[in-house]
């Protein structure tokens, strides 16, 4: 089992930056892909990033892609989401996760874990 757990989202004017940070706890030592992904209501999950275990070849949709940065510490179980140039669009419940195979997130755009999410809110 791996616990997850989100922390730095908030209220944010367009335009501005957030670090999200997720840290994993419980079966770490396995080499997991991590992602993001975000939810608002009435709209479907979309995977915000990817990063594998080396933390090369991280991956973004055309909606974030030059604006938000995904990095991994593995000493520390940690990941994070750098967001830059935020916009209202943005606004959403984003959600760490991880899996043991790649294409159960690239792919499937699903995990094996989930944390609980954390809000972030982008005024115009």
């Amino acid at each position: 089992q791996v616990q997850l757990v989100e922390s730095g989202g908030g209220l944010v004017q367009a335009g501005g930056s957030l670090r999200l940070a997720c840290e994993a706890s419980g079966r770490t030592r396995s080499r997991y892909t991590m992602a993001w992904f975000r939810q608002s209501p009435g709209k479907d999950r979309e995977l915000v990033a990817a990063i594998r275990w080396t933390g090369d070849g991280t991956t973004y949709p055309d909606s974030v892609k030059g604006r938000f940065i995904a990095t991994r510490d593995n000493a520390k179980s940690t990941i994070y989401l750098q967001m830059n140039s935020l916009k209202p669009e943005d606004t959403a419940r984003y959600y760490c996760a991880a899996a043991l195979a790649a294409h159960t997130i690239g792919v499937r755009k699903t995990a094996d874990y989930w944390g609980q999410g954390t809000q972030v809110t982008v005024s115009s």
